[in-house]
């Protein structure tokens, strides 16, 4: 087999492992990056380019000071881009066909450093309150991905999400993020897809605080047990009962030397 031929090979296997990827998680219907220009992630998924720049809300990179936690070096920017805005804002999504969907929603926080800074809800068609009371950094903290997953189907012109439903007007949903009394509302990416919650690749899971504080415990009993050698911080302090005793009887002989000689001068009178 030739060099050429077997670059070919290989390259059409790469590529149809990247199209199996996509294609075993449901099909993508709609995906933008918001804030952001198009773009296609580590999965292959296709993000378009926010269709709200110039219209509605600031598109912002700040994010790309950080260095995103949780996701592949490729698919950070996702969540490095977002678009925020004084006011309630959305997008609209074409919806075709009945079925079962999950639109998933990217969020880093990348601004703030404590909770209860930003704090907003997301709703879904006008109706549904799919992410009540989102403060990001009290969920992962500043500079880690944080994904929500929102199950819904359709069925004849009409949206069921949890045990609610709604009209579709205009073949389109909508998706909502609505201004609250802690800061502007916000989005990093947004993709739906035909499918079920099992078919979505997730991301990593956070590690838990007290397995942090566990480890560190251990760390600090290796390097302060009792087998460790400690160095001293400063000369040794003398010990104050190692003093010789004669040095404390100096006094009471140079008292007696000064008193004969008297004793001797008063006797002669």
């Amino acid at each position: 087999m030739s060099k050429h031929l077997l670059n070919t090979v290989i390259v059409f296997f790469v590529t149809l492992i990247k199209v199996c990827d996509v294609v075993s998680f449901g099909e993508v219907i709609y995906a933008i990056n918001a804030g952001g220009d198009a773009f296609t992630d580590s999965m292959g998924i296709k993000y378009d380019r926010d269709p709200l720049f110039g219209k509605v809300g600031t598109a912002s990179d700040y994010g790309k000071r950080l260095l995103i936690a949780r996701v592949p070096a490729n698919d950070q920017v996702l969540y490095q881009t977002e678009r925020y805005h004084h006011s309630t804002f959305g997008y609209d999504i074409p919806i075709k066909e009945d079925g079962d969907y999950v639109m998933v929603l990217k969020f880093c926080e990348v601004y703030f450093n404590a909770p209860n800074m930003k704090v907003f809800d997301i709703v879904l068609n006008g109706d549904h309150t799919i992410v009540a009371d989102l403060d990001i950094y009290d969920r992962v903290g500043q500079g880690v991905a944080h994904d929500e997953y929102v199950p819904f189907s359709v069925k004849q012109g009409r949206l069921y999400y949890s045990e609610e439903e709604s009209d579709i007007r205009g073949g389109k949903i909508r998706v909502e993020f609505i201004k609250g009394y802690r800061d502007n509302p916000k989005i990093n990416a947004v993709y739906v897809i035909k499918g079920k919650p099992s078919d979505i690749p997730k991301l990593p899971s956070m590690p838990e605080m007290e397995d942090w504080k566990v480890v560190e415990d251990v760390e600090g009993e290796k390097q302060g047990g009792a087998g460790r050698t400690r160095r001293p911080s400063g000369p040794r302090t003398p010990d104050p009962y190692a003093v010789d005793d004669s040095s404390l009887m100096l006094p009471v002989f140079v008292a007696i030397g000064a008193f004969i000689p008297l004793l001797f001068c008063l006797c002669k009178l």
